[in-house]
């Protein structure tokens, strides 16, 4: 029974975002505007490169911004404060009533959400891409149940640490100056402006030790063929880890914040 709630939430949520046509098709508009502003300029710099920077020639270099694009809604890259505000008005003591985990619920609803959102908005951006401008596809039949299992694995990498940075909110009144700070830093190091690949050796080492590889630059890299075989596996490997780290550290947390809460009012 516990289970089937989890999973009538995520359906419930996938029904949810799919009443929101309008805002697909212009996501849809919008995402392929931008890809072809990126891919001019990943073009550019890989041709002044001498036709490689990083090891992405263009080919691979279409396929990065191709799967950011489509990656891009599913992942969630956005500021995300649904628990911050709630916390803030009061209503998280509503929710924290309920007889279903709180975390639980929202990863469930998320997973719904990005379901929606990769069948919707990025098979139509990848299919797009590849017409228009032309795609690396990977050349190991094990690249893409991996990449789906790694895409599956960043986005709960994603949403795991957007609430952990929502749980602020036990602990300061408004929480959106951390949250817009740790959207900008994510953002970066994530592989989402840029592959991680052609940072500078030190600021790749920061971004390693980060989460944030794993839930962007990694589906990305598994899916487009550029790691495969054992490296795919150990790819996937840490993913896993960074989500079991990350799930036992939001987990003390959260049950720290709950026992803290005050809210306004009594």
């Amino acid at each position: 029974m516990t289970v089937r709630r989890y999973l009538l939430l995520m359906s419930a949520e996938f029904r949810r975002q799919s009443t929101y046509r309008l805002a697909l098709v212009a996501g849809i508009f919008t995402n392929t505007v931008f890809g072809f502003l990126r891919i001019s300029a990943l073009f550019a710099a890989v041709r002044g490169g001498g036709g490689s920077i990083g090891g992405y020639d263009l080919a691979q270099a279409a396929s990065y911004v191709w799967l950011g694009q489509a990656f891009m809604a599913p992942v969630y890259m956005f500021l995300w404060q649904d628990v911050a505000v709630r916390v803030r008005s009061g209503e998280i003591v509503s929710d924290l009533a309920r007889p279903i985990d709180l975390q639980a619920s929202y990863w469930a609803r998320d997973l719904g959400r990005a379901g929606l959102q990769f069948l919707t908005r990025g098979v139509p951006i990848l299919a797009l891409g590849g017409l228009l401008v032309g795609l690396s596809l990977p050349t190991s039949p094990w690249s893409y149940p991996l990449g789906l299992l790694s895409l599956l694995l960043g986005i709960s990498i994603s949403f795991v640490c957007r609430f952990g940075m929502n749980l602020i909110a036990f602990w300061t009144v408004d929480a959106r100056g951390f949250l817009i700070l740790y959207g900008f830093v994510m953002n970066v190091l994530s592989g989402f402006y840029l592959p991680v690949a052609i940072f500078p050796d030190w600021l790749q080492v920061v971004a390693h030790a980060s989460p944030f590889p794993a839930m962007f630059q990694s589906p990305i890299d598994v899916v487009s063929g550029r790691v495969v075989d054992l490296a795919a596996l150990r790819t996937v490997g840490i993913q896993l880890a960074w989500l079991t780290g990350l799930l036992v550290l939001t987990r003390v947390v959260f049950v720290r914040g709950r026992r803290r809460l005050e809210v306004q009012g009594g």
